[in-house]
């Protein structure tokens, strides 16, 4: 298990958490600039303009961009943000969380002015690095541990899930929805407890099975766990892990499957309904700007649907019209601002009230969830 899953739930609470790794032991790709950033300019520079310096970027991955899932959407971010400012970044791949990654960080940080990170499991290791290099700017995805030069970023994925499980409540005839989680720590279970909202809000005779797989890419352990819910005869298969393990899985029974991250639709074209997705560039784009003009400060960013970060990938090709056309009024009230997923009455799987009608999670309430909603069957290790 990586760090990422050993971390308790108890000591989480109010946290951005993020949700997608991978377990891997190589290194690297792109090679760095080796220009310093005071000599570097930007493209677009005039003898009589104000010379404009590009900073030194690197991304570290907990996988490669061809896991077709979150390191693929991270990277694309990545292909964004060099084609729009005309950077250069590093990327290193395949970094376990632990050791080794602080090993990268600090070498990383000898030789650049904008690091992001994009895995949980990499909180620790770049606070410790971020305090000794304090003049580079660190980015970390999904983490709750801030420093004047070490930001935090994730998505309100949660609003996607929401959406998605609107279609799977439509979509299944049985009204047994299976989902493989990947580690029990507050981003999944959140975004677990909207997959479920969003199907009862449709049809509220549905439950929702978990397992948990423990992983973020092992194709092999998570189409085991996939297994595991299709024998107990679900008809709508969601995962929150990086491969299309599960819903590849779901397609061999001629399953609705739902993937996660990125479009996952070319892997189960028949059986596929939609998943949620990231879109990393704008944010990538915009940080990095505010670096080089001076304005970036240390924050924890949680951005939205409305804001572009997450989004529903398109509905397959064998969703029915109508599904398409409900799905798609539901974004665009989210979008407007008009509907809240985590709005009460929200009720536990012990059937307690946990917010009253009318009342919302704060942020804090959502990034701080140990807890399964009522209509889901399994529990969250302690």
């Amino acid at each position: 298990m990586t760090k990422k899953g050993m971390f308790s739930l108890t000591a989480i609470l109010l946290m951005f958490l993020t949700a997608c790794s991978g377990q891997s032991t190589t290194t690297s790709t792109t090679t760095a600039p080796n220009a310093s950033p005071a000599s570097t300019q930007a493209a677009n520079a005039t003898p009589s303009s104000v010379e404009k310096k590009l900073p030194r970027v690197a991304f570290v991955y907990i996988g490669v961009p061809g896991d077709g899932g979150w390191t693929y959407e991270h990277d694309q971010g990545r292909l964004m943000l060099e084609k729009e400012l005309g950077i250069k970044a590093t990327t290193v791949e395949n970094i376990p969380e632990g050791p080794d990654a602080e090993r990268v960080f600090e070498e990383l940080a000898q030789k650049n002015d904008i690091i992001f990170g994009t895995s949980f499991g990499y909180m620790d290791p770049m606070y410790n690095v971020a305090q000794k290099h304090p003049k580079v700017t660190f980015l970390h995805a999904t983490g709750y541990k801030t420093l004047p030069n070490l930001g935090t970023y994730m998505g309100r994925e949660y609003q996607s899930a929401y959406l998605v499980g609107m279609a799977a409540g439509k979509m299944t005839k049985n009204n047994h929805l299976g989902y493989v989680g990947a580690f029990p720590i507050p981003e999944v279970i959140y975004t677990i407890n909207a997959f479920t909202l969003g199907a009862q809000s449709v049809n509220p005779d549905i439950d929702v099975s978990v397992v948990w797989s423990n992983t973020w890419f092992d194709p092999a352990t998570e189409k085991q766990a996939a297994i595991s819910l299709l024998d107990k005869g679900v008809d709508v298969l969601a995962a929150y892990q990086d491969s299309p393990a599960s819903i590849q899985a779901a397609a061999e029974r001629k399953v609705w499957g739902i993937g996660n991250d990125s479009d996952m639709g070319r892997f189960a074209p028949e059986t596929y309904i939609s998943n949620p997705k990231w879109n990393w560039g704008p944010y990538y784009v915009q940080t990095v700007k505010s670096v080089m003009d001076g304005t970036w400060k240390s924050s924890a960013y949680f951005g939205s649907m409305k804001e572009g970060i997450t989004d529903i990938a398109p509905l397959g090709k064998n969703v029915p019209v109508d599904v398409k056309v409900l799905v798609e009024k539901k974004k665009q009230d989210i979008l407007n601002g008009t509907f809240d997923v985590f709005q009460g009455p929200i009720v536990d799987q012990d059937g307690k009230t946990r917010f009253e009608q009318g009342k919302k999670m704060t942020d804090e309430e959502i990034l701080g969830t140990t807890w399964f909603v009522k209509g889901i069957k399994g529990v969250i290790p302690k």
